[in-house]
């Protein structure tokens, strides 16, 4: 089922998915390529599977059929625009807290520290719950909403497989400190999941 969206809604995706680009790029381009290092394939997985979810969310007719100075479109426009500045706020926080440690695909580095400040002291994969906020406005922008009962399930396997590649790593380069903060701090959402 295709709902009715409107311009502005497209007009703020647009603009929040470019910026967002922009941001990875940037963080991307900020940290130099180390020799020798190791991609986790399990992790390049993850990547694989959280796009299929983008493109669930993506894909279909799209209805552009809300008058674009209505109280719909403009309340629809709004609400992508909310959830694309608060991702992109999380993902650019998180990987300016994170520094070197950033890396699109699971790595430690010889110098790796346990990042538990800043959005890591609310949750452990803030970058993760960021990504989710795209998944959820490109969907609504686009009107498909409906799509989100498929996109969410494969982007949290995608996500899991992920986590659970980091996290080994994390556990096997910091131990108890790990595991302690892995106690106290939850995956995604403060003080729920």
């Amino acid at each position: 089922m295709i709902a009715a969206t409107g311009l502005p809604a497209l007009a703020a995706l647009a603009l929040g998915l470019f910026l967002f680009a922009v941001a990875l790029v940037a963080r991307r381009w900020q940290r130099r390529p180390e020799a020798g290092g190791r991609r986790d394939p399990v992790s390049i997985g993850g990547i694989a599977v959280q796009g299929v979810a983008f493109c669930i969310a993506w894909a279909g007719p799209v209805a552009v059929t809300l008058d674009p100075l209505g109280a719909a479109a403009m309340a629809q426009a709004a609400v992508t625009a909310l959830l694309l500045a608060a991702a992109l706020a999380l993902f650019v926080w998180a990987t300016a807290v994170m520094g070197r440690n950033w890396s699109l695909v699971a790595r430690t580095r010889a110098d790796h520290r346990l990042v538990t400040t800043g959005p890591f002291a609310c949750v452990r994969h803030p970058i993760y719950s960021a990504l989710a906020l795209v998944v959820v406005a490109m969907a609504l922008a686009l009107g498909h909403a409906a799509h989100l009962l498929a996109a969410l399930p494969v982007y949290a396997l995608g996500t899991w497989l992920r986590v659970r590649a980091e996290e080994r790593l994390l556990h096997a380069l910091f131990g108890t400190a790990y595991a302690d903060y892995a106690g106290r701090v939850k995956r995604f959402v403060p003080g729920g999941f």
